[in-house]
């Protein structure tokens, strides 16, 4: 079973910076292709911005490092310029929506507040990263 999802930036980077954490667990899913993150130019440039972020100091080799163990598994989706994006309380997640819908991803997998409270208008699960493992373990 593949579960193709949309993974929020900070899922990815918990899920890739820290091995024993509480989302190493995605990492794993990934790699054994039960999960399929879906990502599109947009959340990647988002994703090398938050891994240059000065608190992790990662060096370029590090985060390329990093970067080979989640963009093989990923599935690259162009996003279609003509469509309206849904509309979020943070402008800046309004893409992680759009991808979702556009990919027709099975889930959006967050632990964003913002993303989360749209929730009962969005017409695809919303899940948190719990919720995601559990409906995995059940299937």
């Amino acid at each position: 079973m593949r579960v193709r999802v949309v993974l929020d930036t900070n899922c990815i980077v918990s899920a890739l910076l820290f091995a024993r954490g509480r989302l190493a667990w995605l990492r794993a899913a990934w790699a054994a292709g039960t999960l399929v993150p879906l990502v599109c130019t947009e959340t990647v440039q988002q994703l090398l911005r938050v891994l240059a972020y000065p608190k992790f100091d990662l060096t370029r080799s590090e985060m390329d490092a990093l970067l080979g163990d989640f963009l093989p598994f990923a599935d690259i989706v162009e996003l279609a310029e003509d469509e309206a994006w849904p509309d979020c309380r943070d402008p800046n997640d309004r893409v992680f929506l759009a991808l979702a819908l556009q990919a027709q991803a099975e889930a959006l997998v967050t632990g964003d507040a913002d993303l989360l409270a749209c929730k009962g208008d969005f017409p695809l699960p919303i899940l948190t990263p719990d919720e995601c493992k559990e409906r995995l373990a059940r299937s």
